[in-house]
């Protein structure tokens, strides 16, 4: 499954690490107001346009422009729209942009106004991800979500209005959501239309202020029977509604509506995170010699401040790294691809007829897809990829 690096699309994750305020579950690299004393947003920018330069020079001879931006976060919307205009052309001034680039920013329904789309649509951004999370007061409430449900439909007029097209993410298991609670947020995002929908199973990390209540007893564990069931009424109601699935937690209209930076990563293309905590990855690449470089892995020190204090010294911001060869190489490619679906070949899995006979019997891989070749779940295999992944490549 190995792709040459001239055939691999390369992308740019551009990491803004700021929040309003942190939500009980969060366990990202964001830091709240109070939290980032000696990081300014200012210092930030400059930070990470320097971040650039350094990249640029990392990749002589790559003359690839980047396919996909995609601002994420935190909420890259808690800068100004002047500084995220900023930050992409420093990607387009580095890397170029190709003529059909998807350009994403992840934002809160709270922290755009029409005047701030359309000012970024027309610097180049084309896409807007939501942090809708739910319709719900009270699950928005234990979530520590800011907005209000009707915050989300202005936002959503305003991109539309913009020219973006709109991506609603939403989060499922939330402790005393309801089955009813779940299929209300569903059927509210139905209706705003929007062009993709994101549906993530809410997972409390021990680290985290929900992880806290969870131990005091505050709060109820999250029901794994009842977040399949919320899963299985998304993929029923977005499907009646028009929405395909293309990977296990993403919905579009159609193929054009895919978000294609995920997509990159899923299929092990190429991408350069910038930003305090960002991850990168180069896959296999031919060296001067003749060799080929392995894949590598790696990623920045977390904190703003130290990340600025490093790039300001002309340093590089990288905290560890990793290469990827061999089984640990093909492990990550089947656990990625199997989420999509298009599936992964049947021979890419050699050796493992047994295996894939036995998820086929168990409804967890499609039988007839299969047969002509292609490994896919089924939608009882997505509630179960991490099952189908450990028997496919182990």
């Amino acid at each position: 499954m190995t792709t040459a690096v001239g055939a691999r699309d390369f992308g740019v994750y551009v990491h803004v690490p700021f929040c309003s305020v942190r939500c009980g579950y969060c366990d990202f690299n964001t830091y709240a107001p109070g939290e980032v004393e000696g990081a300014t947003r200012e210092g930030y920018v400059e930070a990470a346009l320097r971040e650039m330069d350094l990249a640029r020079a990392a990749m002589p001879g790559d003359a690839r422009a980047a396919r996909t931006v995609f601002f994420g976060g935190g909420t890259p919307t808690m800068l100004d729209s002047s500084a995220l205009i900023a930050l992409l052309d420093g990607v387009r001034g580095t890397w170029g942009l190709s003529a059909d680039a998807e350009v994403t920013t992840e934002a809160n329904p709270d922290s755009v106004t029409k005047e701030s789309l359309r000012a970024l649509a027309r610097a180049g951004f084309t896409r807007v991800s939501l942090g809708m999370q739910s319709a719900v007061p009270h699950v928005l409430r234990t979530l520590d979500r800011t907005h209000k449900p009707a915050n989300v439909e202005r936002a959503v007029l305003a991109a539309r209005d913009a020219g973006l097209k709109v991506s609603l993410d939403l989060i499922y298991g939330t402790p005393g959501e309801s089955l009813e609670d779940w299929r209300t947020s569903l059927e509210a995002v139905i209706a705003l239309e929007p062009d993709h929908v994101s549906a993530y199973a809410l997972v409390i990390e021990p680290g985290t202020r929900m992880g806290a209540q969870l131990r005091r007893g505050e709060v109820a564990p999250t029901d794994p029977d009842v977040q399949a069931d919320m899963y299985e009424l998304a993929d029923t109601l977005l499907s009646e509604a028009g929405y395909s699935w293309y990977e296990v937690s993403n919905w579009a209209r159609e193929p054009g509506d895919r978000c294609r930076h995920n997509m990159a990563y899923w299929r092990s293309q190429d991408w350069w995170g910038i930003g305090p905590g960002a991850h990168s990855y180069l896959g296999p690449h031919p060296l001067p010699d003749g060799g080929e470089a392995p894949a590598r892995r790696w990623w920045n020190v977390k904190h703003p401040r130290a990340y600025a204090a490093r790039l300001a010294a002309g340093e590089s911001p990288e905290a560890e790294g990793e290469e990827l060869a061999g089984d640990d190489l093909r492990l990550e490619q089947v656990m990625l691809r199997l989420r999509l679906s298009e599936g992964i070949p049947a021979d890419s899995v050699e050796g493992r007829a047994e295996a894939v006979a036995k998820l086929i019997a168990d409804g967890v891989l499609d039988g007839p897809a299969a047969v002509r070749g292609t490994l896919r779940l089924t939608r009882r295999g997505r509630l179960l990829a991490d099952l189908a992944v450990r028997a496919l490549a182990f």
